[in-house]
């Protein structure tokens, strides 16, 4: 399994998101120590409800929690923009 779709199935397990994107930007830091060793760089873009009432660094917690194992093995760099979903006026709370 490729590991966007690794990193997009933990992701979806873990927050249900209402909109998850995974772009892989390995080809922009080639030489960089993380890409010699083979992990990728990433940038993620997530709204989920999950979210509700946590700050941008527990959110980011959250998601390095989720995808823990993978941060050693495939990942050597993840940006995140992360945002919760309010169901009731469907609404995103952007920080």
């Amino acid at each position: 399994m490729k590991r966007i779709n690794k990193i997009k199935k933990r992701l979806e397990t873990h927050f249900n998101p209402k909109h998850l994107e995974v772009i892989d930007e390995s080809h922009l830091h080639k030489g960089h120590v993380g890409a010699r060793d083979g992990k990728g760089h990433y940038r993620l873009n997530m709204i989920s409800s999950c979210f509700l009432k946590t700050s941008p660094i527990e959110r980011h917690r959250m998601i390095f929690s989720a995808l823990e194992d993978m941060m050693e093995t495939d990942i050597h760099a993840l940006s995140i923009n992360a945002s919760a979903f309010t169901k009731q006026n469907n609404l995103q709370k952007k920080d």
